[in-house]
């Protein structure tokens, strides 16, 4: 039986010789805290203060009791503080915690550039567990925070299909994010970087199908926890492809159906992807910001005499494909509904904690509230805009549209703000006096010798 003989090229793990990781993951490595733009030291001290205090929100969540009787039980010896609960577990079970608590009410940041991650959670919960195994400045800290977002987002954008092709991106660039973050902050050389870049995607993992569950946040756990095992097993010379993310069976190709590896490397160091990052004054999926910002503004004007007749709603695609939930019966289910948040949003002027829980969703007044609005999907508007009216029984009319959402890089959050949202979500967990030292502590986290004096006041 004859056929064409088969070239070196044809194989499925053949070198390309494109160089396109191990570029990477060398600036990864030889980056220093100097090459940084005072705009991403910013932008990192505001999102390690915005994520503890989701974290700290999150730690009451009855997911994590749920998580942690389990982790007790089979962890390691205790190594790294859990926030909130004046306890310790393992080096690899401690970022599992914080990485779920941190996303469990999907109150955490979220990067819109190209790519739809959070990437605090993971890349924090990894950094803050490694803090504890060794003495690490605050400068050290924010350059590899700043790294895990070049080498997350970075890859997501080189695999542009990823998300469409139903992958959570926090689970899987999370763990791309957080081996790159803890391999900075290992001091790996360009070498190690490439393979803790390659034994954490290997391990990438995350299903949409589990959004609006208690898996959906344990995502960001476990992406936190296998990044950082990449980095600590690449400091040890464990190896992998040098070829991850552009290989023919690498990660851009196999996690998405159209690739486009160029943009890994474009504007590397000129474009810091911690400066474009996002922050949340609402708790749900982002994509529904738009749509809370517009009927908050509605709910402040209509008159509260006449009755609702009906909500109609414009959005992004996205929007819908990332929550159709149409009738959510549980507090996380209800952070993917569109019809829940415009209900909601409506009848408290507010997006919080408070407005998905189990108790919330179930509420009659909200259901019959969430009967009445009407979707269209617009192409026209972006991720971050929305259009909305609400229609009244009398038949006047109200309508609103958002340009861009409150918390976006176009309509970001003050430190006014993000200081409120954190002592918001702080000031329950641990008290007035301890958050007012870890934000304090946090805007000159550059200037701390030593993070880790920042978990006790967290615990």
């Amino acid at each position: 039986m004859s056929g064409q003989l088969a070239s070196r090229a044809d194989y499925g793990a053949a070198a390309l010789d494109l160089n396109i990781t191990k570029d990477l993951c060398a600036f990864l490595a030889e980056a220093t805290f100097e090459s940084l733009p005072e705009a991403a030291v910013h932008a990192g001290r505001r999102g390690v203060l915005d994520w503890i205090g989701c974290a700290l929100a999150g730690s009451r969540h009855p997911t994590i009791s749920k998580l942690l009787s389990v982790l007790e039980e089979v962890g390691g010896a205790p190594q790294a503080t859990v926030l909130g609960r004046g306890m310790k577990l393992g080096l690899l079970e401690a970022p599992i915690a914080n990485g779920q608590m941190g996303h469990v009410l999907d109150f955490d940041d979220t990067h819109m550039g190209g790519v739809v991650l959070h990437a605090s959670s993971p890349v924090l919960s990894a950094l803050f567990a490694l803090s504890e195994k060794k003495t690490v400045s605050g400068r050290d800290f924010l350059l590899a925070y700043a790294a895990g977002f070049e080498a997350g987002v970075r890859a997501g954008q080189g695999a542009p299909a990823h998300h469409a092709g139903g992958w959570h991106l926090t689970g899987t660039l999370g763990t791309i994010a957080a081996g790159a973050a803890a391999g900075r902050l290992l001091g790996l050389n360009a070498q190690q970087m490439v393979h803790a870049l390659g034994i954490a995607a290997t391990q990438a993992a995350g299903m949409q199908q589990n959004r609006g569950t208690m898996c959906k946040s344990f995502h960001a756990g476990k992406a936190a926890s296998n990044g950082l095992l990449a980095a600590l097993l690449a400091q040890k010379g464990f190896d992998s492809s040098d070829e991850i993310l552009e290989g023919k069976r690498g990660f851009c190709r196999i996690y998405s159906n159209v690739t486009n590896t160029d943009l890994i490397l474009d504007q590397l160091g000129e474009r810091w992807e911690i400066t474009r990052n996002g922050h949340k004054p609402y708790a749900c999926g982002v994509v529904l910001h738009p749509t809370i910002d517009a009927m908050i503004a509605l709910g402040a004007k209509v008159p509260q005499t006449g009755g609702v007749a009906a909500i109609e709603l414009r959005v992004n695609p996205l929007a819908v494909s990332i929550t159709g939930v149409a009738d959510p019966r549980t507090g996380l289910k209800s952070k993917f509904s569109l019809t829940h948040t415009a209900a909601v949003a409506f009848l408290d002027r507010a997006a919080g904690i408070a407005q998905y829980t189990d108790e919330r969703a179930r509420d009659p007044e909200v259901s019959a509230l969430r009967d009445i609005v009407h979707v269209r999907t617009d192409e026209n508007l972006g991720k971050d805009q929305a259009w909305a009216a609400v229609v009244l029984q009398n038949g006047e009319r109200y309508e609103h549209q958002v340009v861009h959402a409150s918390g976006t890089v176009d309509n970001p959050m003050s430190d006014a703000a993000m200081e409120a949202k954190f002592m918001a979500n702080a000031v329950p967990a641990i008290g007035q006096d301890r958050a007012a030292r870890v934000r304090d502590a946090v805007w000159r986290l550059d200037q701390l010798d030593d993070v880790g004096s920042l978990l006790g006041p967290c615990a």
